[in-house]
């Protein structure tokens, strides 16, 4: 499968969710791909996946998306046992795995080089609803399902190597104040005063 052809396939069923997207490709394909204005790119690796926790449990309300891979999940791994014991029913982690770390010269992963299996590592730690897709009609239908059933769910693709758009600049800063400020609008609340993070209140 192609990551780039899964993230279309999917594109609109995620429309409005909060997505979290790691260092490589996933964080430039949803850019061009999808609808970037909820997307949060957290560029060092292992972070995604807490972040992602962090405002599923924060957000119940919002369909919260980590769109990880297997290189950026095996520098956090302990994430997947926190995820479990919390369970928030609107976090979908999905790990695209490729083998290898794509951004940092596209030395082998212990999935591609050893055989680590992170659908297992995902069902030995407790998270009650694991999925592997074979086929990018698979992997929309479970993307679908979890969605529409409010379940928390761990989703590992396989993937071929290549992001398929080009990079985009990213400037971190900016891309915290802006995924800030898409909360603030679409979930009436304040989270930002002056230049920088305060309190979160009502508006």
């Amino acid at each position: 499968m192609l990551r780039a052809d899964c993230i279309t396939e999917v594109r609109d069923v995620l429309a409005g969710a909060l997505v979290m997207t790691t260092a490589g490709g996933a964080t430039h394909e949803w850019w061009h791909l999808a609808d970037n204005r909820g997307q949060l790119q957290v560029r060092t690796l292992g972070l995604g996946s807490a972040i992602g926790l962090g405002l599923a449990l924060s957000l119940p309300n919002r369909q919260v998306v980590v769109l990880d891979g297997d290189g950026g999940l095996l520098m956090n791994l302990y994430s997947l046992v926190t995820t479990a014991a919390q369970s928030p029913p609107n976090l979908l982690h999905i790990c695209f795995d490729n083998g290898i770390y794509e951004s940092s010269g596209s030395l082998p992963t212990f999935t591609g080089s050893s055989g680590t299996n992170l659908k297992d590592v995902a069902a030995a730690v407790g998270i009650a609803d694991v999925q592997q897709p074979q086929s990018v009609a698979e992997f929309a239908a479970v993307v679908e399902r979890a969605v529409a059933g409010r379940v928390h769910t761990f989703v590992h693709a396989r993937v071929e190597p290549g992001a398929n758009v080009p990079n985009i600049p990213i400037d971190e800063v900016e891309n915290k104040y802006r995924f800030a400020r898409y909360i603030e609008e679409t979930e009436g609340i304040r989270i930002l005063t002056g230049g920088g993070a305060g309190a979160a209140g009502p508006r």
